[in-house]
């Protein structure tokens, strides 16, 4: 799913009719372009993309005779009625730092004897669209509790073409006794 069909939008319908239609609205801007794209997509299409892609995926888009290099830059979804209400896309431009975050991935969290604190889920950095990273897995299988993992300890954030956002020392997760956590709670009370 690298590569997505959109059409140009008539800009002159407006966006829950296209809703109605089974299109998703959105647009495209940045990068080469003199001027933002409206687009629709079929939302058949837009939802597979986005239960496989994230805000910050790269991806191409296929628009007329042109293929036009993108991140997912911000989705909007009605959380009651599940609907895909817009998708916004950056272009991209090979010699161009862009903005974007790296998605943290947990693996084997089953495996933790404490309670884990996602303090990140998301890194933000810069980065030209060839160094783009869209997830990062982090593997806890192993990990104690009272384990700290901070940004400056996932090797991929030691690579010279990433420009964090964020301090190294800045803290991913943790791992927390789970006695310990359920005592401050009834403390609190």
């Amino acid at each position: 799913m690298d590569i997505i069909t959109v059409q140009k939008r008539d800009t002159a319908t407006k966006a829950k009719h296209l809703r109605r239609s089974g299109l998703v609205p959105g647009n495209i801007f940045g990068g080469m372009l003199q001027e933002s794209i409206s687009i629709q997509m079929d939302e058949v299409i837009a939802r597979k993309l986005l239960r496989v892609k994230r805000e910050g995926s790269k991806l191409r888009l296929a628009l007329g005779d042109q293929v036009i290099p993108v991140q997912i830059k911000e989705k909007m979804q009605n959380t009651l009625s599940n609907e895909i209400v817009h998708i916004s896309f950056q272009a991209l431009k090979e010699d161009q730092k862009v903005n974007s975050v790296i998605h943290i991935l947990l693996k084997n969290m089953d495996k933790v004897a404490g309670i884990v604190e996602r303090i990140l889920p998301e890194i933000p950095y810069a980065s030209l669209p060839a160094d783009m990273i869209d997830t990062i897995t982090i593997d806890l299988e192993g990990m104690q509790v009272g384990s700290v993992l901070t940004v400056g300890d996932i090797p991929e954030f030691q690579n010279e073409k990433i420009d964090l956002q964020v301090d190294t020392d800045s803290i991913v997760l943790r791992i927390n006794d789970k006695t310990r956590t359920v005592a401050q709670v009834e403390e609190e009370a």
